[in-house]
């Protein structure tokens, strides 16, 4: 058995796979290099083997996303830890030494680098920046950005730290983990999945670390570009199926509290002309609401099987507020004593 086997899930990504597959293969020695293909049209797969004959390949037979594409190639990859890394990522000399010293500590579930923006290396980037976290009412925010606001990186966030997420654009976790508790949730499609992943493993009493020592670049939205109705949609809707699997309160009025919000940003949409991003979350609260059955099952079956619920990185104020009325857009200007860390 491998003890780290790197996994780069694939759909139709010749044009990154030609730029980024050279940094990792230079700078990945001690790894087994696998491609993922998600059932790809183009000659991305032809060109790895013609070019990358130590790369092995795999290929899915249909393009199930990012989660069921993962599900389904990490059956077959024994590995003691998997680095899931997407196609759009420039590595660094030297960046899996740092991960791979803090998963020495059998608690740690799982880690990533600090990612930062491949077309402007100083700033940070939206996928994971320097380890996400959670709101009370579990919007996802992270060290370095806030929404739609990035800090630029003058090591401010350098330190090792316990996250409450960590993001699927370069997660290191363990392999027996990863299965335990049944890979991602393949009906996330895209998106969020890998927080639904860090929170089950959270309440199995583990925990998820950002190591900026270890630094990469990510181009980000290369499948769904940021702006997209269909990312919008896909954010808002796994956002509820997070809450809906994994919120230990009361559901139904949290999400009542949520449809008031999401009406918020979607009326921010409407008076923005944005009328198709208004329609994706009229359509994932609709999805949601089709879902509740499988959704409250596995809500069941998850508190059944919690050990330790550990809430680090959980922050207990909102961050809506702290952008959006108070102004705030650096992570370090947020009141620290909200977080949960114990």
């Amino acid at each position: 058995m491998d003890s780290l086997a790197i996994v780069i899930l694939n759909w139709n990504g010749k044009k990154f796979l030609e730029q980024f597959l050279p940094s990792v293969c230079a700078f990945s020695e001690s790894a087994t290099l696998i491609l993922a293909d998600n059932a790809s049209t183009d000659d991305s797969v032809d060109f790895v083997r013609e070019n990358y004959p130590s790369v092995q390949v795999l290929i899915n037979s249909e393009n199930g996303g990012f989660a069921k594409g993962y599900n389904d190639a990490l059956k077959q990859v024994k590995a003691k830890n998997y680095l899931l890394l997407n196609s759009d990522i420039e590595v660094t000399k030297d960046w899996l030494k740092p991960l791979l010293e803090v998963m020495k500590d059998p608690t740690v579930a799982g880690c990533q680098p600090k990612v930062l923006s491949f077309h402007n290396k100083l700033l940070f980037e939206h996928a994971g920046a320097s380890g996400g976290f959670l709101d009370r009412n579990f919007f996802p925010f992270c060290r370095g950005r806030i929404f739609d606001k990035f800090e630029f990186d003058d090591g401010q966030y350098d330190g090792t730290a316990e996250v409450f997420w960590a993001t699927g654009a370069a997660l290191l976790i363990r392999a027996d983990l990863f299965h335990k508790v049944g890979g991602f949730d393949e009906a996330f499609f895209a998106h969020m999945e890998e927080i639904d992943l860090c929170w089950r493993l959270k309440k199995q009493g583990f925990k998820f670390l950002v190591v900026p020592e270890s630094k990469i670049y990510h181009v980000g939205g290369g499948t769904l570009p940021y702006l997209s109705a269909k990312k919008s949609f896909l954010n808002f809707r796994n956002s509820l199926f997070l809450i809906v699997k994994n919120y230990d309160g009361l559901l139904f009025p949290k999400l009542f509290y949520r449809l008031i919000l999401d009406g918020v940003a979607g009326f921010r949409f409407f008076i923005r002309g944005e009328w198709s991003h208004v329609g994706s979350i009229i359509k994932a609260h609709l999805e949601t609401f089709r879902h509740l059955p499988i959704l409250l099952r596995q809500r069941k079956e998850i508190k059944r099987s919690v050990l330790e619920n550990n809430l680090n990185g959980l922050y207990r104020g909102s961050i809506l507020w702290a952008r959006y009325f108070k102004g705030v857009t650096k992570f370090k200007e947020l009141n620290q004593r909200l977080f949960i860390s114990k």
